[in-house]
C-alpha cells in the first residue's frame, strides 16, 4: 500500500464503527468524485475551467446546477450536474436520462444473467444497497445489452465448420395476450481448431424447409461456405434446406433420439428385447453389418411394431451416415449430446422464469447465458488433431492443408 493511497484509507476509516458509517463514507468519496468528473467534463465543453476570464464574451458559460439521484452500490446519491445556458452541456460519465451508476447497471445485468427473477434483483439490490429496483428499471437496464445481442447474432463466422450441431430448447413467451411455446432452435458449430462455438439463435414456433432455408442463407451470408456434417434431432425440413444451401454437407441423424423415440411406441414388457436385437444395428463396426442386423430386427418386429420398423427404414441413410467415418470421428457425430449439453447449461438459468414477455426478452436471458457457457468452452474437442487429419482425407479440397496440428 503506498503512502497517499494508505492517507485515503485511514481519513475514510475515522469516526467508523459500523458497515453502515463505511457505506456512507464512500458513498460521500463517490459523490465527491463524480462531482469533480462533472466540473472536468464542463471546463471542456466550455473550453476554459470555473472563474477563468478566459470566457468572457464567448457566448455560453456556467449556469448554476440541476439535483440528480442516482442509484449507487453505496445507496442513493444526490448529485449537483452543471449546466450552460445553452442546454448542450450533456455529462458523460452519467448521462442525462440515466439513474443509476454503471456499476448497479453492471450488476442488475449478472444477475439477470445469473437466472435471477425480477423480484429476486429486486430483493438483492435492496438488501445489499438500500436500492430500489422495479421491473420496469431492470427491463430498461437489459435493453441496453439488445444491441450486442443483434451483433452478435450478424457477426463474421468462419469459412468452414467440420461438424455442426442443431437442436432446439422450447421456452414459454407471451404472444397475443396469450402464452404459447417457442422454440429457440440453435446452431453449435465446432470449427477448424477443435473449439465450439454458438453460430446462432432463432426463435420460431414452428419448423419447416422455409425456417431452416431462412437459417442455412443467414448463415451463408455470414461468412460460412462449406459444413462438412451437420448432426440433427429430428428438425423437420432441415435436411431440404441445407442441401440447397450447402449441397455437399452431410447428414446425420441422432442415433440416442431415435432409440428414445422407438420405445415410445414399444410396450414395457418388450423393450429389453428391443434393445437387444437394436444394439447390433447401432453398435456395428461396418454399415453392411448393420444393414443385416436391421434385416433381423425387421424379422423379429414388424409384424406387432410396424410404425417402429417404418421411422427406421424412412431415416436410415441419415440415421446410418456416421458409419462413413473413422471411430475417433463417429463418437462425436452420431448423438447430439454435445448442443444438448449446451441446452441444459441454459437451463440452469432459465427454470425459474415460467414465461417470458416478449421474444427480445427470451433473447436477451439466451444471449447472457450463452456468453458465460461459452466462457468455459477454452479446451479444444477431445483428439481433435486425429479428427481434424480423418477428415482432411474423407473430405480432400475441403479442408485447408495449412492448418497447424
Amino acid at each position: 500500500m503506498n503512502e497517499a493511497y494508505e492517507k485515503v484509507v485511514k481519513e475514510l476509516a475515522k469516526d467508523c464503527r459500523s458497515v453502515e458509517d463505511i457505506q456512507t463514507k464512500l458513498r460521500d468519496l463517490f459523490k465527491d468524485t463524480i462531482q469533480q468528473v462533472f466540473e472536468a467534463e464542463i471546463d471542456d465543453h466550455l473550453g476554459y475551467k470555473k472563474h477563468s476570464n478566459t470566457g468572457d464574451g464567448m457566448g455560453n458559460s456556467r449556469n448554476g446546477y440541476s439535483k440528480k439521484t442516482v442509484k449507487t452500490k453505496f445507496g442513493p446519491t444526490e448529485l449537483d450536474v452543471p449546466r450552460d445556458p445553452k442546454g448542450e452541456f450533456e455529462p458523460q460519465i452519467i448521462k442525462k436520462y440515466e439513474t443509476t451508476s454503471n456499476s448497479i447497471e453492471d450488476q442488475i445485468v449478472a444477475l439477470y444473467a445469473k437466472g435471477m427473477t425480477t423480484r429476486d434483483i429486486e430483493s438483492h439490490m435492496n438488501d445489499l444497497y438500500g436500492i430500489e429496483v422495479s421491473p420496469t428499471l431492470v427491463s430498461k437496464v437489459t435493453d441496453k445489452i439488445m444491441p450486442l445481442v443483434s451483433e452478435w447474432q450478424s457477426r463474421t463466422l468462419d469459412s468452414v465448420y467440420p461438424i455442426v450441431f442443431l437442436d432446439a430448447i422450447h421456452f414459454k413467451v407471451r404472444q397475443d395476450s396469450r402464452i404459447i411455446s417457442k422454440a429457440a432452435y440453435s446452431v453449435l458449430g465446432i470449427n477448424l481448431s477443435g473449439h465450439k462455438d454458438i453460430l446462432g439463435i432463432w426463435i420460431g414456433e414452428n419448423e419447416s424447409a422455409s425456417f431452416w432455408l431462412n437459417v442455412c442463407t443467414e448463415l451463408k451470408n455470414r461468412g460460412v461456405s462449406d459444413i462438412l456434417i451437420a448432426c440433427k434431432d429430428g428438425l423437420s425440413g432441415f435436411s431440404e434446406a441445407a442441401a440447397s444451401v450447402f449441397p455437399k454437407t452431410q447428414i446425420q441423424s441422432c442415433v440416442i433420439h431415435q432409440i428414445r423415440n422407438t420405445l415410445k411406441y414399444v410396450a414395457k414388457k418388450d423393450q429389453a428385447a428391443i434393445m437387444a436385437d437394436l444394439k447390433p444395428v447401432y453398435q456395428a463396426l461396418t454399415l453392411e453389418e448393420a444393414e443385416l442386423a436391421f434385416l433381423i430386427f425387421k424379422e423379429n418386429w414388424e409384424k406387432k411394431y410396424p410404425i417402429v420398423i417404418r421411422s427406421w427404414q424412412n431415416n436410415w441413410d441419415e440415421l446410418t451416415s456416421y458409419f462413413r467415418y473413422p471411430a475417433e470421428i463417429r463418437k462425436i457425430v452420431y448423438t447430439t449430446n454435445t448442443i444438448e449439453g449446451y441446452h441444459r447449461q441454459l437451463r440452469k438459468v432459465t427454470k425459474t422464469k415460467t414465461a417470458y414477455p416478449t421474444d427480445d426478452a427470451l433473447r436477451k436471458i439466451i444471449y447472457l447465458a450463452t456468453v458465460e457457457v461459452m466462457k468455459k468452452w477454452g479446451h479444444s474437442v477431445l483428439n481433435w488433431n486425429l479428427c481434424l487429419t480423418q477428415l482432411a482425407i474423407l473430405f480432400p479440397e475441403r479442408v485447408p492443408l495449412d492448418l497447424p496440428l
